[in-house]
């Protein structure tokens, strides 16, 4: 009896054993079932956090362009009005933080309308070697002109074939402007040098030296950067003391008046928890009191592509360029 009483013993500790461990591990699995669980709750509650956050961000965004927009209509002698000549505006509305720039199209160069001097010479001053910088301008004038005629540097579709792409030149004026990205030998390196001080709206050969930006003059033929800075001193003191800005002689033939009509605005909000939206649109002043402006383009704007402030370069080093 004793040793029948020993095996109940040893076998009922076995059975309680693995009874323990099963309760165990059902206890582990449970425990992390539920840190599972809260893992994707805290996960959910955090995208719908920021869904909402970039939200208001995008709204806010697209408020600070309709801002701009209201200071564009304010009389030009108004002391406090936002000039469209690429200064930053700084302004707080509902907790949020903008960074708003005007620029007047008419201070870019317009693809489209530029000469070919101007053209060759906005490439040049990117570091683009100028026999390159032929064959680009040739390869763009193909691309807008209307005939199928291949200049002697330049690209039609035979040649576009002959490089493996699918598409071949327009044949018409460029839409938008990321369209240069499809011409032949435009590179993205080269692109990026140009895409915030060129445009298909000021619909002008020159640029308008009052507004322009530091690479806008520096990419006029037969200027030197030392022509350009004294220029912008003399046009930045000029605003400060609210006279007239003097005109840039070195420019020659390659100036043009601003209309004042079209203008790229970006919006930079920033929220409170650190969500960041941009909004980038480029509007068309109307006539018609009831539409007082039309937008020619709207979009999401993204960090670093911000449109070029007067009197400062680019960042971009010339290796880029290559």
């Amino acid at each position: 009896m004793r040793t029948t009483a020993g095996v109940v013993v040893v076998t009922q500790a076995k059975q309680n054993g693995i009874a323990l461990v099963i309760v165990l591990w059902v206890v582990t699995l449970l425990s992390l079932i539920a840190a599972s669980f809260i893992y994707a709750m805290r996960t959910d509650v955090q995208i719908v956090s920021n869904s909402m956050s970039i939200t208001q961000g995008q709204v806010i965004a697209d408020a600070g362009v309709h801002r701009a927009m209201l200071e564009l209509y304010k009389p030009i002698q108004m002391p406090d009005r936002w000039n469209p000549n690429g200064e930053v505006h700084e302004w707080e509305y509902k907790g949020a933080k903008l960074r708003i720039t005007i620029m007047d199209e008419s201070g870019k160069i317009d693809i489209n309308g530029a000469t070919e001097a101007l053209l060759r010479s906005l490439f040049v001053s990117k570091g683009v070697p100028e026999e390159e910088a032929n064959v680009l301008v040739d390869a763009i004038n193909d691309w807008k002109d209307p005939d199928t005629l291949k200049r002697l540097r330049g690209a039609e579709e035979p040649e576009y074939k002959a490089a493996g792409l699918t598409y071949k030149p327009a044949n018409a004026p460029f839409q938008a402007q990321e369209e240069l990205r499809l011409v032949l030998g435009m590179t993205s390196a080269r692109y990026k040098l140009i895409e915030n001080i060129i445009t298909v709206y000021s619909r002008q050969p020159g640029v308008d030296a009052k507004i322009a930006p530091r690479e806008v003059l520096l990419a006029i033929p037969n200027v030197t950067a030392a022509q350009v800075d004294e220029y912008i001193g003399l046009r930045e003191q000029a605003r400060a003391t609210k006279q007239f800005v003097p005109p840039f002689s070195a420019g020659g033939p390659y100036l043009s008046v601003g209309s004042g009509f079209i203008a790229s605005v970006r919006s930079e909000a920033t929220m409170p928890d650190g969500v960041l939206f941009i909004r980038d649109a480029v509007v068309m002043k109307a006539p018609n009191p009831k539409r007082p402006y039309v937008f020619l383009s709207w979009k999401e704007g993204t960090a670093g592509a911000a449109t070029p402030v007067p009197g400062v370069a680019s960042a971009i080093g010339q290796e880029a360029a290559k």
